[in-house]
Formats: structure tokens, C-alpha cells, sequence
């Protein structure tokens, strides 16, 4: 006798796979915990009292190395100097920058800095910062074992108003995001919130790149998409992840530097924007981790 797969038509005769239609469902209350439940259906971890007082400890470390770098950024100055200056604020913190030698090819330094057309990933250089650039810098930090990631724009001084625009509208697409984090939310509301408040006011979102879970590793589940898709899991108390919006004054797409193999550009060479926080879900709303 075959066994029915889950990709069979149901036996019941309505036209979907077994899995769409009478597959017996998996139940939280089949679980032990709520917390056993999200990793084995979603391999989401969920943070325990302790393990969320760390991840807010590491936080909080890196809002400050990014605040002090921030204040640094200025025109006439290198992102290697901010990278160098930013590496100093991790030392001296006994931190580690999450980035050095994260990925393949490993990440060479310990900031990401992405000017003007740079979506994500800029790689810190000798280039000095000019009158009408726009920055992102990205700060991804380890302290006490726990994880914590953020990331602010800095304008350099006069900048075009296409400019001005994609540096604020990535902005309210972060922190309109954030006011509509609780439990029960499916998750899928973040991209959906993003992309149309993007559309409203001409840019795009970048859709090659999202956020993610953090806190106990630097990348967990699950990812958080900027846009539209179809990932409808319920956020529930516990979660924690980054909301970083991408938002392109042009065309979505990107092109990656094909020596460095990280630098993300707009496909159209025009300005690109990007805020990040990291959030932890609560019993009745969220809680912005990484805010001074």
C-alpha cells in the first residue's frame, strides 16, 4: 500500500495538495512550551528573562559605539578612520565587532560604511567623506556573548533633495514598522507596512536583503523581508530580530561588487538609505533594544 505525501493530492477530493488541505496540523499546545513550539515549527528561538537582559546589555554597547562613531562622521574624513576609531570603542568595551570575518569571503572590517549609492555592506576606505554625501554606518557588536546590531544615516552637510528624501523615508519605514510590533501580528505586516510607505513616496525597497532574528548568534531565524511576501507566522513575546529597511530612491535591484564580493549599489547608481534597530517582542507590544 503507498503512503500519501504531502505534496499528493488530498484525499478528499478538493484539488490541493495534502499539506494545503486535511494534513494533520502541528498545535502549540502539542509542544511542552510556547518556546519549543517556534523552534521546532520555525526555528525561531525565543529569549528567556536572562538571555533578554544580555541581549539588551550588548544592545545598548553597540547604540553607543554607533552614537560616538556618528558623531565622528564628518566631511574630510575616511571611513577607515571611523572604522579604526569605532574598532578602539569595541577594545576598550572588551566587545567584539560582529562583522570582522563574518561570511564568506570574510567581512575585512569591524563597521559597515555605505555612501550614497551603497545599499549595505560598504567595506570602510582611505576615500575621505565630501559636502552632499549620505552614510550608513553599521554597527554589529558581541559583548558578554550576546549579540546586538544597528544602524544611522549621517548627511554631510547640503545634500540633493533625492537624497533628503531616501535618507527619510527609510526612517519612517523603520519606525512605522516598530509602532506595529505585538504579539499575534503576522510577520509578513513588516514588509507589507515598508514596501507601500516606500511606494507612497517614490523609492523602493530594496528586496535582495532583510533583517533577521539576533541575540543568542548574529543571524538566526527568522528573516524579516522589507517587502511583500508570504510569511504569515505570528510574532509572539520573546522574539527578537533587527528592522532595517533599504530604501532606494530608484530601482530595487542591486549589483555586487564583483571584487570585494559585499558592496551593494543601486542597479541605477542612485542614493540609497538604511536605519536599523534591533526589537524585542513583549507581552504587549515591543521594545526597542538598541536606543540610547
Amino acid at each position: 500500500m503507498s503512503t500519501l505525501s504531502r505534496n499528493d493530492p488530498c484525499w478528499c477530493g478538493s484539488g490541493l495538495k495534502w499539506k494545503k488541505c486535511h494534513y494533520p496540523q502541528v498545535r502549540p499546545q502539542d509542544f511542552k512550551s510556547l518556546a519549543e513550539y517556534y523552534y521546532k515549527q520555525y526555528g525561531i528561538l525565543l529569549k528567556t528573562p536572562e538571555q533578554i537582559e544580555g541581549i539588551r546589555n550588548a544592545c545598548q554597547m553597540a547604540a553607543s559605539i554607533l552614537d560616538k562613531t556618528c558623531a565622528r562622521a564628518k566631511p574630510g574624513v575616511t571611513t577607515n578612520a571611523l572604522n579604526d576609531f569605532a574598532h578602539q570603542l569595541h577594545r576598550e568595551a572588551m566587545a567584539i565587532p560582529a562583522s570582522l570575518g563574518f561570511g564568506k569571503p570574510p567581512f575585512p572590517k569591524s563597521i559597515c560604511t555605505s555612501v550614497n549609492d551603497v545599499i549595505c555592506h560598504g567595506i570602510p576606505n582611505a576615500i575621505p567623506l565630501q559636502e552632499g554625501d549620505i552614510l550608513n554606518i553599521d554597527v554589529s557588536c558581541i559583548y558578554q556573548g550576546y549579540f546586538g546590531d544597528c544602524s544611522r544615516m549621517v548627511v554631510m552637510g547640503e545634500v540633493s533633495e533625492e537624497k533628503k528624501r531616501v535618507v527619510e523615508v527609510s526612517y519612517q519605514c523603520l519606525m512605522r514598522s516598530i509602532a506595529i510590533l505585538k504579539p499575534g501580528l503576522a510577520l509578513n505586516a513588516i514588509g507589507e507596512l515598508i514596501e507601500d510607505y516606500a511606494k507612497r513616496h517614490g523609492c523602493t525597497s530594496a528586496d535582495e536583503f532583510a533583517g533577521h532574528g539576533i541575540g543568542l548568534y548574529f543571524r538566526e531565524s527568522p528573516e524579516i523581508s522589507h517587502c511583500h511576501n508570504d510569511i504569515s507566522l505570528p510574532l509572539t513575546e520573546g522574539m527578537t530580530f533587527t528592522i532595517e529597511p533599504m530604501i532606494n530612491a530608484g530601482v530595487s535591484k542591486s549589483i555586487i561588487d564583483p571584487i570585494d564580493k559585499w558592496t551593494a549599489r543601486t542597479a541605477d547608481g542612485k542614493p540609497s538609505a538604511q536605519w536599523e534597530h534591533t526589537v524585542l517582542i513583549t507581552k504587549t507590544g515591543s521594545e526597542i533594544l538598541t536606543t540610547l
